[in-house]
């Protein structure tokens, strides 16, 4: 125990100046440095005795994070000029001890991370990252981080893709990790697009070569060149149109690296159409971007040779819209295409029909109900379908259920669980003038309207 004193009372003298300064400066008084004084003394007993746990130091790295916040507005509005001493310094060896003790505690080096990154102590940080997840490689949360970081707020994409593929070395069974790093893609890709779209006021970083001897087990990735990123342009600033040429077929834009991805994940999870599922629905997020269509379609293609055959249904179907805004004079077409594709699916799967309906009318829905500035020949099409799916389901159903209108309504309760309540409301009302006498559709519409 003598020894666990001795170590505090050692740490508790070097910060002894620091308070000094303060008191001398008038920035605490001498009342405040005591209780200061009282509440370092508590923890560094706390900490270097016997029995201490993380959440000891975690409240001590707190304790000086607020310290160090009133510290700097009373500098601030005093108008002292700063000292020597840094509190940030003090929180940074807190949480580095913390971390050395209990290296196995990520709640921990997340704290330490978080506060790095506040800080904008981006050297530490990188250090950190890497001492982090070489203690903990099997966890993909970690791996994620890291590569958003470096995305994000480095906005390096080669570090990001080698904290994405060097993640996948060791959690190559995390479907998280492997969606995380398709969409970390799509996210660069709508970057470039929208560079591409200013060109001449903004540059490309170009991309640095991967290291092939270190990561010959990865994922191959089309070739990028400094070329396909960086697009050269005249003397007087004007846009290269074999430039843009260039541009526009080079593989970062062409999608062709999330499609990368998403071939080995497939390989990886045995052709998972779940999975392939969850990358369609996180492609579809970029729908604005030029290449969307080519990748969504190489999805869909690889889903139709799938046995689970609705998922492969519903996205084909919803795969048109996708991208194309409702005032689009390109929305009518793509409806049209959709709308096909649903009604021939109907047609070539009778065994599975009421499911694709359901899922039918929950995609269709949002579209029905926010139709302002459509035209109303496109609505009537919208309510006519909307309301030959919701009959079809009823149909299908009826063997299961006595009460017409008991399919819909669970079609409105599954939304309502969905918490699309906005939705609910919407095919309640409507299935209401086809079905008024429904309790079930009743006592929802109730309860949605409270």
């Amino acid at each position: 125990m003598a020894g666990a004193s001795d170590k505090a009372r050692f740490y508790l003298e070097q910060s002894i100046p620091e308070l000094q300064e303060l008191e001398r400066k008038k920035i605490f008084t001498k009342e405040e440095i005591s209780t200061i004084a009282k509440k370092r003394s508590d923890f560094e007993h706390t900490l270097n005795a016997r029995g201490s746990h993380p959440s000891d130091y975690a409240r001590y790295a707190e304790f000086e994070t607020n310290l160090e916040a009133l510290r700097r507005k009373r500098v601030k509005r005093l108008g002292v000029k700063a000292s020597g001493y840094s509190g940030q310094k003090r929180i940074f060896f807190i949480l580095s001890r913390a971390t050395r003790k209990f290296h196995g505690d990520v709640g921990l080096w997340m704290q330490y991370i978080e506060f790095a990154r506040k800080e904008k102590a981006y050297k530490r940080l990188s250090e950190i990252l890497t001492s982090v997840l070489r203690l903990h490689p099997t966890k993909p949360e970690l791996w994620i981080y890291a590569a958003r970081y470096s995305m994000e707020t480095q906005a390096d994409i080669t570090n990001a893709r080698s904290y994405m593929q060097r993640g996948l070395r060791f959690c190559k069974n995390s479907k998280l990790l492997w969606l995380e790093y398709g969409k970390l893609e799509m996210i660069y890709i709508a970057k470039i697009s929208e560079r591409s779209r200013i060109l001449g006021l903004h540059s490309y970083r170009p991309e640095e070569k991967r290291d092939e001897d270190h990561h010959s087990d990865m994922i191959t990735l089309p070739d990028i060149t400094a070329e396909d990123v960086n697009p050269s342009l005249t003397k007087d600033d004007a846009v290269d149109e074999v430039a843009l040429q260039n541009l526009a077929s080079a593989p970062v834009l062409t999608g062709a690296i999330p499609v990368a991805i998403f071939d080995a994940a497939m390989k990886q999870f045995e052709n998972d159409s779940k999975v392939a599922e969850q990358f369609f629905n996180i492609f579809a997020e970029f729908g604005s971007l030029p290449c969307i269509q080519n990748i969504l379609e190489h999805v869909v293609e690889h889903l139709q040779t799938s046995p689970n055959t609705v998922i492969a249904v519903v996205c084909s179907f919803r795969k048109p819209l996708i991208g194309v805004d409702q005032n689009s004079p390109n929305f009518p077409r793509a409806l049209g295409l959709s709308l096909d594709s649903l009604n021939s699916s109907l047609q070539r799967y009778p065994n599975i029909k009421g499911e694709i309906a359901s899922l039918a009318i929950r995609w269709m829905l949002p579209i029905a109900r926010t139709g302002e500035g459509i035209d109303p020949n496109i609505k009537k099409v919208l309510s006519s379908s909307l309301r030959k799916l919701c009959f079809d389901l009823e149909d299908i159903e009826r063997g299961a259920s006595k009460n017409a209108g008991d399919a819909v309504a669970g079609v409105v309760e599954t939304l309502r669980r969905e918490r699309r309540v906005e939705d609910a409301k919407h095919l309640a009302k409507i299935s209401l003038k086809w079905w008024s006498s429904n309790e079930r559709l009743l006592e929802t519409q109730s309860s949605l309207v409270q």
